[in-house]
């Protein structure tokens, strides 16, 4: 039988349960949004891009920047997005992608007629602001 009082002090920590259902903040923009949940020493987000977003287009001017410059670690849970680096690499994911994209100006947009949904562990504090 497990027994928590043997964990010792600094083991157990308050348990935190959030939802995205009730984001922490949210970050809206034309064609999508950014949800956040804040926990402790992380920042998930979860993105939402309807058809015909694209982030050069609907981000960029709340960032100021051309291209996106966020490092990114996710998983797209719905959907299609197209990444392309501004040495011409192109990339998609696709709905179960678990991603890496460095912190190198890329642009993105959503292929297809579906919403594009993904978790986003890495990067999700500094994305569109």
């Amino acid at each position: 039988m497990y027994d928590i009082d043997q964990l010792g002090p600094g083991k157990m920590k308050d348990l935190i349960i959030k939802r995205f259902q009730d984001p922490d903040e949210v970050r809206e923009f034309e064609k999508g949004r950014f949800e956040l949940l804040t926990l402790p020493g992380m920042t998930i987000g979860k993105a939402t891009y309807r058809p015909g977003w694209k982030w050069s287009k609907d981000v960029s001017p709340l960032s100021d920047t051309s291209f996106c410059n966020v490092e990114h670690l996710g998983m797209v849970l719905n959907g299609c997005a197209t990444v392309v680096f501004s040495d011409d690499d192109i990339t998609t994911l696709i709905e179960g992608d678990v991603f890496y994209v460095p912190p190198k100006p890329h642009d993105s947009w959503v292929v297809g007629d579906e919403d594009y949904i993904s978790i986003h562990f890495l990067g999700a504090d500094s994305y569109a602001t």
